[in-house]
């Protein structure tokens, strides 16, 4: 049995450390408010740590800056609450924008049939050549299209794709109307909803041809 009041070796002693009197005594002394105040604290990572965009230390930082201390490289979270705010705004903004698309086409509707048909010079065949198309409004202000096709057969129709109102542009090679906007196809030749989301067929524009002129003489909204 080792005699404890022999020396220990030095390397016992190097890994013993010092204990506070106070620490070690029955009450306990140093137990209160001599530890450091993130003796406690985990480490944080480097990249967790308040940095301000120019890298500066944060006591150089100016004050409003340390008085709002986001983390930057959590800068790029969003919170569960923003994120379910940011959803609910951007679906009632869209719900609402619907809306208005909709009371916007009933609108027209209503003001096209109350209105008497009226008949307009839209076009001459001498300025439209076989394979071409041209713009025209009709009744009032509703932007349309008049196509020749390669046949000599005339089509106008509602340039107002039926989905969401976007403009519908010719395609004569492959005998369509298409919607860019979400690509809807519409025949040609009969102004029929064939692919895509358009929901209904573009309202056809009746035509009168008398000599070389072509007039347009009414609209004919069509559901199938």
């Amino acid at each position: 049995m080792s005699d404890p009041k022999a020396p220990r070796p030095r390397e016992v002693e190097d890994a013993v450390a010092p204990v506070d009197a106070r620490i070690d005594s029955n009450a306990r002394e140093g137990l209160t408010g001599t530890a450091a105040e993130d003796v406690y604290e985990p480490t944080r990572d480097p990249d967790d740590i308040t940095l301000g965009p120019d890298h500066r230390p944060w006591s150089a930082q100016p004050s409003w800056r340390r008085d709002f201390p986001i983390d930057w490289p959590e800068d790029g979270f969003v919170a569960r609450r923003d994120f379910v705010k940011f959803l609910v705004l951007t679906s009632f903004a869209f719900v609402a924008g619907q809306a208005w698309i909709g009371a916007k086409s009933l609108l027209r509707r209503r003001r096209e049939q109350a209105e008497p048909a009226t008949e307009l010079k839209i076009a001459s065949l001498s300025s439209l050549p076989r394979g071409s198309a041209t713009t025209f409004n009709y009744p009032s202000d509703e932007p349309c299209l008049l196509v020749h096709d390669g046949d000599g057969q005339l089509h106008a129709y509602s340039q107002s794709c039926t989905h969401l109102s976007c403009a519908v542009v010719p395609e004569l090679e492959r005998g369509l109307l298409r919607c860019p906007c979400h690509e809807g196809y519409f025949d040609l030749r009969s102004g029929k909803n064939i692919a895509g989301p358009p929901p209904r067929p573009l309202p056809r524009i009746t035509l009168a041809v008398r000599g070389d002129d072509v007039f347009a003489v009414g609209v004919e909204t069509r559901t199938v």
